[in-house]
C-alpha cells in the first residue's frame, strides 16, 4: 500500500549554513532503491561545489537560484528539472529574496558499493 504524508511531517536537518533538508521518502518509509528529498536554501546560501558516484534528479519547487558548473551557470526558476550527471562538479546558489526549496531524488546509499570505483568529491550530504 503506498505510504502518504506531509513535508511538513519531516523534521529538516540543518546541513550547512541557511541550507536544510529533509528525507520524505526514504528507508524509513521502505523505499528499497531511492530517496526523495526536500532542499530549502536561504538568501545568499548555496550548497557545497562538489560532485558524487550518483547522478541524481532536481525539480525547483519555489524561488530562483543558479546552477553553478565548472565553467558554466544556468538559472533556474520554479518549474526547472535538472538532470546533474554523476562526477559532475554542481552547486546550487540562492539568487532570489526569499527561500528557494528544491526536490533532489538520488540512490540509497547501499548502491555506492556497485560502483565504488566511480565515486569522488566531499562525502557531505548533500546535493
Amino acid at each position: 500500500m503506498a505510504k502518504v504524508h506531509h513535508v511538513s511531517d519531516v523534521h529538516p536537518e540543518p546541513m550547512l549554513d541557511g541550507v536544510t533538508m529533509r528525507v520524505v521518502i526514504g528507508p524509513a518509509e521502505g523505499a528499497p532503491v531511492f530517496n526523495m528529498r526536500i532542499f530549502e536554501v536561504q538568501p545568499g546560501k548555496t550548497t557545497p561545489f562538489h560532485q558524487h558516484w550518483w547522478e541524481h534528479e532536481v525539480y525547483i519547487l519555489e524561488g530562483t537560484a543558479v546552477l553553478k558548473q565548472e565553467g558554466h551557470e544556468t538559472p533556474l526558476v520554479p518549474g526547472t528539472a535538472i538532470l546533474v550527471e554523476r562526477n559532475e562538479k554542481h552547486q546550487f546558489v540562492n539568487t532570489g529574496t526569499g527561500v528557494m526549496r528544491f526536490m533532489c531524488l538520488v540512490p540509497q546509499d547501499w548502491l555506492e558499493h556497485m560502483d565504488r570505483d566511480s565515486c569522488s568529491g566531499s562525502g557531505a550530504v548533500c546535493c
